[in-house]
């Protein structure tokens, strides 16, 4: 059995057009069930949105190769469509949202530092 691969965790921000703030909520609750299928087909899983003050936008997934996922959506009518959609809603952004959002620096995970702190642990018992 090959060893298992840790996923890549993905954070992006966008920033949402305050005067369209309302519709874009309405417009994710819920959203098109041939998108959402199109986002699990790709690859993504683990998916959030989380809005802010004033329209910032924070996104995260989890995938196994962001890639490949991006370029499947890149390919997918059903996605073309819907950020062709979802284009108006955000500030200053140049291409489509799904491929144009300003990804963000992991500086801390909880599990990775628990392992880490784990191994060390149980590495020191050992060499006693």
């Amino acid at each position: 059995m090959p060893p298992m691969t840790a996923a890549t965790r993905v954070c992006f921000q966008l920033q949402v057009r305050p005067e369209l703030l309302d519709e874009y909520l309405r417009r994710h609750s819920p959203v098109r069930p041939e998108m959402l299928a199109e986002i699990a087909a790709a690859g993504r899983r683990n998916y959030s949105l989380f809005l802010g003050e004033g329209g910032t936008l924070i996104g995260y997934y989890e995938t196994d190769d962001d890639a490949s996922a991006r370029a499947y959506l890149a390919q997918s009518e059903v996605a073309t469509r819907w950020e062709a959609e979802m284009a108006r809603f955000f500030v200053d952004l140049d291409g489509r949202p799904d491929q144009a959002a300003s990804p963000l620096t992991e500086v801390f995970n909880l599990a990775e530092q628990l392992s880490a702190s784990a191994s060390d642990t149980s590495a020191e018992s050992e060499q006693s």
